[in-house]
């Protein structure tokens, strides 16, 4: 009998439930999600000052290695590079000092 119950339960909440979900769905963003939208913003030119290259480079000593040159051409973009990271004794950069 219980068995019973719940089965009803689980029909009943996929009828009433089941429509009103696909209602709500998100909205396909385009035919062609791999084209940028027309009339879309474009950054065409990015411009890191000094104060950006010394929080990207806190705890790294000169020289620099050249394997910092990816800085030079980081964009406007997410990077865990510039962001203080796991906290001591894994803070090898002293971002949490």
């Amino acid at each position: 009998m219980m068995r019973l119950t719940a089965l009803s339960a689980m029909l009943m909440a996929g009828v009433t439930l089941g429509p009103s979900g696909v209602a709500n769905a998100y909205p396909v963003a385009g035919l062609a999600p791999y084209q940028r939208p027309t009339g879309a913003p474009v950054i065409t030119h990015v411009s890191h000052g000094p104060p950006w290259y010394a929080a990207a480079l806190t705890g790294v000593t000169p020289p620099y290695p050249p394997s910092l040159r990816f800085l030079e051409d980081q964009g406007n973009w997410y990077t865990p590079f510039n962001r203080p990271g796991m906290l001591p004794p894994y803070d090898i950069r002293g971002w949490h000092r």
